[in-house]
C-alpha cells in the first residue's frame, strides 16, 4: 500500500537509498499488476499529451466554447520571442505553456488532468520547461512525472485534490506543489527538499478559493495555472538553495484540508462567491447562456 504520509514516504525512500520517482513506479507496478515497462510506457503517453497541448495554443490562437479565453499563449509567445521581456525567456514561456493546455482545454481540446483539469497547465509547463532547461531526457521527464505523482497521492489521502471541496488551493495548489517536489529531484534534490518545496508552495497559495465565473473552468482558472506554474519553478529554486520549511509537509496538508472544509460553499466551485459574482462576471454569465 502507498505511504499514507510524507513523512512515511521520506523515510522509506531513505531507508531505501531510492528517490521519489523510483517509489512510485514500484508501487505502481504492484498496484496495477503490470510490468515495470508497461508502467513506464503508459507514462510517456501521457507526456507525450502534455506536450501536444503545453504546444498546441502556442502556435494558432485558441477559444474556448463560451469565448471567454484564448489567443493568450500565443501572444505570450509572441513577447518571449521577442526577447524584451522582464523576467526572461524561461518563465514566459513557461507561462506560455501553462496557458496553452489551459485553453485547450477550454476549447474541449485533449489534456491530462495532473490533478485536475482546472489546473492541467502547471505540472506540463514546469515539467517541461524545466526539463529543456536541464538538458533532461524524455526518461527524465518520465521519472519527474512519477515524483509529482507521489506527491498527489499523499496530498490526496490526507486533504483532497478537489475544487469542490477545498477550493482552488486544493487544484492548483497541489497541482504546482507536486510540480515543484518534481523540478527538486530534477534538480538532484532529495526527497525531503521535494516535500519541503510542495510545503512552501501549499503555503504560499493557502486560502485560494474557487470561483469560476458563469462556472466555466476558463476565468480565473486559466490564469492561476500560469500563477501556480511560476511559484512551482520558483520554489524549487529557493528550496535548492538550502532555503527549508519551518512547518513540515504533512501539517501543512492537514492546514490545506482544515481550511478547505472552513470555506463556505460559494466559495467552493459553485460559481456563488468571489470573482465569480462580480458585476463584469455576472455581464460575462448572461451573455453566455442567454439568460
Amino acid at each position: 500500500m502507498f505511504a499514507s504520509r510524507g513523512e512515511e514516504l521520506i523515510k522509506i525512500c531513505n531507508d531505501n537509498h531510492i528517490p521519489i520517482w523510483e517509489y512510485a513506479i514500484r508501487e505502481e507496478v504492484l498496484l496495477s499488476e503490470v510490468s515495470r515497462q508497461d508502467v513506464i510506457e503508459n507514462m510517456r503517453r501521457t507526456l507525450h499529451v502534455m506536450v501536444d497541448a503545453s504546444i498546441y495554443a502556442q502556435e494558432q490562437p485558441v477559444r474556448s466554447i463560451s469565448g471567454l479565453i484564448g489567443g493568450d499563449a500565443y501572444k505570450i509567445k509572441l513577447y518571449a520571442d521577442k526577447g524584451k521581456t522582464l523576467t526572461g525567456g524561461f518563465l514566459n514561456r513557461a507561462m506560455a505553456r501553462a496557458l496553452s493546455s489551459s485553453e485547450v482545454n477550454a476549447a474541449m481540446g485533449r489534456i491530462v488532468a495532473c490533478p485536475t483539469a482546472g489546473s492541467c497547465g502547471i505540472l506540463p509547463a514546469v515539467i517541461l520547461s524545466a526539463g529543456e532547461k536541464l538538458n533532461n531526457s524524455e526518461d527524465e521527464l518520465i521519472n519527474a512525472l512519477f515524483t509529482a505523482a507521489g506527491v498527489g497521492v499523499i496530498i490526496a489521502k490526507n486533504a483532497t485534490l478537489s475544487g469542490a471541496e477545498g477550493g482552488c488551493q486544493a487544484e492548483c495548489g497541489s497541482a504546482a506543489a507536486m510540480a515543484s517536489a518534481a523540478v527538486v529531484e530534477m534538480m538532484g534534490g532529495t526527497p525531503e527538499q521535494a516535500f519541503t518545496a510542495a510545503a512552501i508552495v501549499i503555503k504560499n497559495i493557502l486560502g485560494l478559493v474557487c470561483d469560476p465565473v458563469a462556472g466555466l473552468v476558463e476565468v480565473p482558472c486559466a490564469k492561476r495555472n500560469v500563477a501556480g506554474t511560476v511559484s512551482a519553478l520558483t520554489t524549487a529554486d529557493l528550496v535548492m538553495s538550502g532555503v527549508f520549511s519551518k512547518i513540515p509537509f504533512d501539517e501543512v496538508i492537514e492546514a490545506m484540508n482544515r481550511v478547505g472544509r472552513q470555506m463556505p460553499v460559494s466559495l467552493r466551485e459553485t460559481a456563488q462567491g468571489g470573482i465569480a459574482i462580480t458585476p463584469t462576471a455576472l455581464i460575462f454569465k448572461k451573455e453566455i447562456f442567454k439568460d
